[in-house]
Order: C-alpha cells, then structure tokens, then sequence
C-alpha cells in the first residue's frame, strides 16, 4: 500500500494554525488535501511543552477575533463552524501600564476603556471614546471589504472613515484629537504586537488592533495554544485531510508557471492540482521551486523589497509561590521607561538592554495554568532580526543568557521580588530557537512589517501582480492580514478561499 495517493486536489505545507486553517476549509468544500509538517506535532509556535512535570505555554500570551459564545467574532466563528471545540477563558484585563508616572490597569469595552484612561488623565473621556469608535468603525469597515470588495466610489459612500484614514499614520490620526501625552501613552502599549512605531504604523492597522482587543477582549484557551492546533488536527482528520508529519518539504514543482507537487527531502514527490506553503516566499522563491529558472524577477523583488517585522525573545519561569504570594496582581503587564513607540521600535533592532517588554502571568486568566501554591510567569520582548542576525554560534549562549538575565532583574526590581530565588523551572526562547523549530524565516513570528508603503491596504491592491506562480498559495504571519495567531487563521482561511476561487474559475473556462 502507498505511504502517499497518486493524486491530492490541494498539498500544504506546515500544519501550523494557518496550514490547518486552510485544511480544514478546503476540506469542508469536499476537497482531497494532504498536509506536510516537518515538525512531530501541529501547531508551530502554537504549541507547547513540559519541564519538571509542568506543562508551560510556549507562545500565546492572547487571541483575538474570538468573541463571546453569544458573540462571536471572526476566528472564534470559524472554529465553531469547523467543529473545533475550544474551552476559551477570556483574559481579565487589557492590560496593565506600567510607565513613567503611570500604573494603570485598563480593562476591554469601549465605555469603560475610555472612562478608565479619564480616572488617570482627567478630561480625556469624551476624546478617547472618540478614537475608539473611531478605530471600530475602520474595524467594521475591514471585516466587510474583506468579505465584500467594491469600487472605490462605493467604499466613499459606506466607508468613509475607512477611507479618510487609510492614508494616514497612526501618529498623524492621533495628532487630531489633541490628547494629553499621558493619555496617548495609555492608548499605546499594544503597538508592540504589531511592531511598528506610531510615525509608520498605519492607523488602519491600529484600528483593527484596538477594536478587536478593546472593543471585544482576548481569550486563551484553557488548555495552552496546543489545545488549538491539536482540535484542528484531529477535526481536519476526521474531515478526510491527511497529515503526515515529520516529512520535510524540500521543493516545490512547477511546471509551465504552475506548480504541480512537492518533493520531499528523503526524495518522496507527491502531486496536486494545487500547493499552498506556510513558509515566508523568501525562503520558497529563494531556495524551494524547481527548477530554479520557473521564478520570475519579480518574486525576487518582492521578497527584497518586503521589511521583516518582529522575532521574539522570552524567558518563561516556573515560580514555587503563587502569583498572590509574589505580588503579581495582573495578567497582562507592559512595563517600559517609554511609551515613546517609535524610540522602542528603534531600539528592538538591537541586542538589548531592552527597555520595552511584556510580561504575563498564565494563572490569572487560568488559575489551573501550573500546580496549586506555583505560577507561570513570562517576561517577553519582540526585537527586530536585525541585531540577532549578527549573534555567531560562539557568542549565543552568552548573548542568550545575558539578555534573559537583563530582563529577570528588570522585572524583579519592579515587582520588589528577586525573582531568581522563586524558580523552578526557566525556559529562554530566542530568535534562534524559533528559526530552528518552526522553520520561520530569520525566527520572524509576525510576518512582513505593516508600513505606510506596505500595509494591508496596499497588499490587497497588489495581490494579483504579487501572484507569481499560478496553483501556488501562500499561508502564515506574511501573509496580507498580518502578524499573530488570530491573523495567522485567517490568512490560512484567504489562501484556502483563492484556491476554491481558482478551482471555480478554472472549472468554468
């Protein structure tokens, strides 16, 4: 019997949340697909491990696009009709600001977002209410163009604020409402999961952000990111989509502009009518078509005119107190010497010291996170590649624990607890670690960076041109919607919509 059918309809590559994502929707469409994950388990950095008897969460600090049971938003629609079953816990807060003359917890829904930030910088409700409607009416706008494209008449007529801002930066638009300083500070800690400083930043990428965090709140699943990837697994297989794992893909076939299969690294090829590949286009159109000659110059331009946005460095620890005991009081901290976002942006393309981080404490939206009387703590900060590109095999180690230790003493000295003398378990995941087990290019987890040259907007008008090979789909983080996990499903969810587009378009020619 063969290991692989003669025949697949789709092939993806990597059985992470957007590979399975765009499995589970081609297969909810009847259609025959195979997945490949280099990986022995789904879930790239959806995922998560075991030390000392613990189970630790590798990535996931917060979903968005979820929604209540009663009010579901776009990702968390998905996976209840997909018949992913998640045990969602939401997140108590926001998040925590912990900045120069600020501290100042701050909790999801618009009214009491906005009353919240005027209790810290009196005067300001009526204007931050302002930019918060603001940023969901651009939100609501995003979610129906993305489902309903129309003239750019049409969008005038029934998106006007979608489109009197797409144009701007998110420093420009907020520079209208005239705030104190203090309470633009409040607004912006969450910049940092779309890394990019304010004065580049796109204000329709800051809209969606805040909408759906502020306007909706975020979730974790009960049972860590893995809980995620391994539902989807297992419904993809119950759908029919076969998933192989531990199988490497090498190359990507293409024959007459089009590819046709895949070729494994221990030589296996496999055919499909179409391929859809989570890894970043500079690794594919660099080193996996075949032949080599079947990528055309514009690819090429592309991935070298694209900036990679952020990689991430972590230390997670295992505490033998409880979050109580240790005078940790919220879930979601961003704590810096700054709220400046541009000078932050700057300063994440070196090796540290890092003066803007994000610290999360799993046990306060899931108090059976770790053992009872223990807490999971993660100190977090998102660097560019730019500076760990330049770290030998020589120096990492070093480098590695000077930068983990930089950022415990940090937070210890906040907290007012030495935070070494709590641990029972510390795990420190790099650039390098994500590179290595997730095949990420460069360890970049958040895809292309959204910039007023290259943002959401402008790859929705340029996808057709950006469309290289034909019967070749790309999912992930670089994909148009952009960085994290929410992002992640939904770019899976497009690539699995332009096949069965393509597939309907062919079938009528």
């Amino acid at each position: 019997m063969k290991f692989y059918k003669d025949h697949y309809d789709v092939i993806v590559i990597g059985g992470a949340l957007a590979g399975l994502s765009a499995a589970l929707m081609l297969a909810d469409k009847g259609k025959d697909v195979l997945v490949l994950e280099r990986h022995n388990l789904p879930g790239g950095i959806a995922t998560s491990f075991v030390r000392g008897g613990i189970e630790i969460e590798a990535a996931l600090h917060e979903m968005m696009s979820i929604g209540s049971k009663d009010h579901r938003l776009k990702v968390g629609k998905f996976f209840d009709d997909m018949g992913v079953d998640i045990d969602w816990l939401k997140v108590p807060e926001a998040y925590h600001a912990a900045i120069p003359g600020l501290e100042v917890t701050l909790h999801p829904g618009l009214e009491t977002f906005a009353r919240e930030v005027d209790a810290a910088v009196p005067g300001t409700y009526d204007k931050v209410l302002a930019v918060l409607n603001l940023c969901h009416t651009v939100f609501d706008s995003v979610n129906e163009l993305s489902i309903h494209p129309m003239s750019k008449v049409q969008m005038l007529m029934k998106h006007e604020a979608f489109v009197k801002t797409a144009g701007y930066s998110t420093q420009e638009v907020l520079d209208t409402f005239d705030l104190p300083q203090k309470a633009l500070d409040l607004l912006a800690p969450y910049w940092i999961y779309v890394g990019t400083g304010f004065k580049e930043l796109p204000f329709t990428i800051f809209s969606v952000l805040m909408a759906d965090y502020i306007g909706y709140g975020s979730y974790i699943p009960r049972k860590f990111s893995h809980e995620m990837s391994l539902k989807m697994a297992e419904r993809a297989e119950d759908m029919g989509v076969q998933i192989e794992y531990r199988q490497h893909v090498d190359k990507i076939l293409v024959k007459d502009g089009k590819a046709y299969g895949v070729r494994t690294a221990r030589g296996d090829e496999i055919y499909a009518d179409y391929v859809i590949s989570s890894a970043y286009p500079n690794k594919v159109y660099t080193s996996m078509i075949e032949p080599a000659d079947a990528v055309p110059v514009g690819a090429i331009k592309m991935v070298n005119g694209r900036r990679l946005s952020l990689t991430a460095f972590s230390v997670i620890l295992i505490l033998d107190k409880s979050a109580e005991e240790l005078g940790i009081k919220d879930y979601s901290v961003f704590h810096g010497d700054t709220m400046d976002t541009n000078a932050c942006y700057d300063e994440l393309k070196g090796l540290g010291p890092y003066r803007y981080i994000t610290c999360i404490c799993h046990n306060l939206a899931n108090p059976d996170a770790t053992p009872e009387g223990t807490c999971s703590y993660s100190i977090t900060t998102l660097p560019r590649v730019d500076g760990w590109k330049t770290v030998s095999a020589d120096e990492y180690d070093r480098v590695k624990h000077e930068v983990a230790r930089q950022l415990i003493d940090y937070m210890s000295e906040y907290l007012g607890v030495n935070l070494l003398d709590h641990v029972l378990e510390c795990v420190i995941e790099t650039p390098m670690t994500v590179a290595h087990y997730t095949g990420m290019w460069n360890g970049c987890i958040y895809g292309y960076a959204h910039t007023m040259e290259d943002h959401i907007v402008a790859r929705l008008q340029t996808a057709e041109e950006e469309h290289f090979i034909d019967h070749l789909e790309f999912s992930g983080a670089h994909q148009i919607s952009g960085d994290g996990m929410g992002p992640a499903v939904t770019n899976g969810r497009k690539a699995a919509k332009n096949v069965l587009d393509t597939m309907a378009k062919e079938a009528k020619a």
